[in-house]
């Protein structure tokens, strides 16, 4: 009932000053917390659902922030290089985000850090690009792939696209055990590889190849510092 008077209200409310908007307008009687965010997408003009930042290190996924309302990715660099430094105990190396968060502030209050931020400079693109250049640039992009393909990875085998909780909390709660089931997934898996690869009566043909794979996981740990994007959870429900 507390649903549906707001609802009134709000459409009393555009009606009477004849305007085609609101402020958190409820959009669904079963999920009030949903709000449609503008994303432009072909085929996609509205999307509903939480909108996420998260981080990636070492192929662990970490949620930093979580709402139900749009903002602004960019503000939230900072303090998730802060929160690395907090549980490593020193600054990334490099940065490798998406191109909203490279704003000049965050560019310059990396740069006083010692902190390389992926993508390439501000300003009018050069005429001739180095080699060198180009391979970073190329090498930064796979590594930031990395986060890419963990969303994927949760909307495909964890079900991220199809959060099916009404209550914004327990909406919250699914998806926060989703992240914590998919870094358990990664860490079983090296810890299977690490005991194939301990195994004496293992096929050498495979054992070369498991290796092969560690060592290139490792390698990779060492350039993907951090990491970060947004996306928005499609909610398998009709709205209103």
């Amino acid at each position: 009932m507390l649903v549906l008077a707001e609802v009134y209200r709000q459409q009393q409310w555009l009606f009477e000053n004849n305007k085609q908007s609101i402020e958190d307008r409820i959009v669904s009687l079963s999920q009030p917390p949903i709000r449609p965010m503008v994303r432009g997408k072909a085929g996609k003009n509205l999307e509903f659902g939480a909108k996420l930042s998260a981080s990636c290190f070492e192929g662990y996924v970490f949620l930093d922030r979580m709402s139900w309302d749009n903002f602004n990715e960019s503000g939230d660099l900072k303090a998730k290089i802060k929160a690395f430094k907090s549980y490593t105990g020193y600054y990334p190396e490099s940065v490798h985000a998406y191109r909203i968060y490279r704003t000049r502030e965050n560019r310059a209050w990396c740069k006083e850090r010692g902190i390389r931020i992926s993508g390439p400079p501000l300003g009018r693109p050069p005429a001739n690009v180095t080699k060198e250049t180009k391979k970073q640039a190329w090498e930064d992009e796979r590594i930031r792939n990395s986060i890419e393909g963990k969303f994927g990875q949760g909307k495909r085998r964890f079900s991220l696209n199809r959060v099916m909780a009404k209550l914004d909390n327990t909406s919250g709660t699914a998806i926060a055990i989703t992240f914590l089931v998919m870094n358990l997934s990664t860490w079983l898996r090296r810890v299977f590889c690490v005991f194939l690869c301990q195994k004496p009566k293992i096929t050498p043909i495979y054992r070369s190849v498991i290796i092969k794979n560690y060592n290139w996981t490792s390698y990779r740990k060492k350039k993907l510092c951090f990491a970060e994007l947004e996306s928005f959870l499609n909610c398998d429900r009709d709205f209103s």
